[in-house]
């Protein structure tokens, strides 16, 4: 079960917190701040703010931040984080240069 959160809901203006220098996702270095002004900016779905701001997208792939980020996200648009949608699951990519290809037919 997922909800659509309309862009034009009204969730408040930003205001800061004492904890927003909290660091969230380890491996991308985002803080709770970062997301909760996200979150108000316009992000109303964890697929975007994995895009916007890549908590998830480090070596842990979520596994550390992914429930945590949820969390926000439900308390900050006043729903519960059952019904978000999680991201979608991709294995993490790496640049590879062609030579290493080329290496591999010549085996």
């Amino acid at each position: 079960m997922s909800i659509y959160m309309d862009r034009n809901d009204d969730i408040g203006a930003f205001l800061p917190k004492p904890d927003d220098n909290l660091i969230v996702c380890r491996c991308e270095e985002i803080t709770k701040g970062e997301i909760r002004k996200a979150i108000h900016e316009g992000m109303r779905t964890m697929t975007e703010i994995r895009r916007f701001l890549r908590p998830g997208m480090g070596l842990c792939q979520g596994n550390t931040c992914g429930k945590i980020v949820k969390d926000i996200l439900a308390r900050e648009l006043g729903t519960r984080p059952a019904v978000l949608e999680d991201c979608t699951a991709r294995g993490p990519a790496r640049p590879v240069e062609i030579e290493v290809f080329g290496n591999e037919a010549g085996k």
